[in-house]
């Protein structure tokens, strides 16, 4: 077997030029950490954030950080030839499925055309040789089944965003074989989903809900406990962005397809045993039932097949849902009790350990 350099460990980042799009949001940011952790010189694209508090804003980071729309494509193209990074990872969208009921126009313009705009500022800047294009586990046609999706099963999507998801990949897969193919650039696509860790304060994502709760000494009110997901920590799902990114500014054109990321079976528990794993952690965490009277659809059971990834990348996961939570309780407790920000301490750990 090939041995491979440690992507955690690699110089491969040092003095590049990454541009990283929804850099004020919760993957974004701690992305933004950890390139300017590894030397990297990082130009971050996105809206304003938009939570009070932010993850973003409490890191103080000294990266470039530009506010403005992917759907902007003038603007994205005076970006990209101001600053000529050398890969792009793509996380900015609309990232809630339940905002997607109410404003679906908004999320197909954003999670679609912002796609593509983003792609058109790539294919117009020479500079660019890689882009890691990050969209999600609900990309794919969900029916349901027990056992995980392959990277080649349909795309799909019942609600408008995961359907956006799955239009975002199909999208990727044109412009890799249309315009990126034989040019030089390099285009991968993620899917991983139901990312956790410290610094998440978006609405209507169950762990930042349970954390608002507990903070203001209240009850988390749980839609869906038999709902079973496969939890991952927001460490675990960077660290296969940037194994990817790492290969593709490599040249190795193998990696230029599409990839999931997740944990093993293990981790997929459901609604309730997180509340558990959690209150081990932080006793004030308390919870009552109280159906969704709204009745949006919610996929009930998700499973990524990652052989794949683990077989032809040698990735995988270094926390079960264990050591997931645990991180995760310990961050927001250390924030709401002593406001103190674990983000680098926990970065240096996962690094090290």
């Amino acid at each position: 077997m090939e041995i491979m350099v440690d992507y955690r460990y690699s110089q491969i980042y040092k003095d590049k030029t990454v541009l990283v799009t929804g850099h004020t949001g919760f993957k974004g940011s701690w992305l933004c950490a950890w390139l300017e952790y590894l030397g990297a010189n990082v130009i971050g694209y996105s809206l304003k954030a938009e939570t009070n508090p932010n993850h973003f804003e409490h890191l103080n980071l000294k990266i470039t950080s530009i506010i403005g729309d992917i759907q902007e494509r003038d603007k994205l193209k005076d970006v990209f030839e101001t600053y000529q990074p050398e890969i792009v990872f793509h996380l900015a969208a609309q990232a809630i499925v339940r905002y997607s009921y109410v404003n679906p126009v908004e999320t197909f313009q954003t999670n679609i055309m912002g796609t593509i705009n983003i792609f058109e500022a790539c294919r117009s800047c020479k500079s660019v040789k890689a882009i890691v294009n990050i969209t999600s586990d609900k990309a794919y046609q969900n029916r349901e089944k027990e056992n995980g999706y392959r990277e080649d099963d349909p795309m799909g999507g019942h609600d408008p965003y995961s359907a956006s998801k799955g239009c975002a990949e199909l999208i990727s897969a044109s412009y890799r074989d249309s315009f990126f193919k034989d040019s030089g650039v390099l285009l991968a696509s993620c899917r991983a989903g139901n990312v956790v860790g410290g610094g998440d304060w978006a609405e209507d994502r169950l762990v930042c809900d349970v954390f608002r709760a507990v903070a203001k000494g209240e009850k988390t009110q749980l839609r869906n406990p038999q709902a079973l997901r496969p939890w991952q920590h927001v460490l675990d799902a960077l660290s296969a962005y940037l194994l990817v990114g790492q290969r593709l500014l490599e040249g190795d054109e193998s990696v230029a397809t599409a990839w999931n990321f997740g944990p093993d079976d293990k981790s997929s528990i459901c609604v309730v045993e997180v509340l558990k794993l959690i209150k081990r952690h932080w006793s004030q965490a308390q919870y009552t039932i109280k159906r969704d009277e709204k009745n949006f659809h919610e996929t009930s059971l998700l499973r990524l097949d990652c052989s794949k990834a683990k077989n032809e990348l040698h990735w995988q996961t270094k926390y079960d849902v264990e050591e997931t939570f645990k991180e995760t309780t310990l961050w927001y407790k250390s924030y709401y009790e002593k406001n103190e920000i674990l983000t680098i301490q926990q970065l240096e750990k996962y690094i090290q350990g």
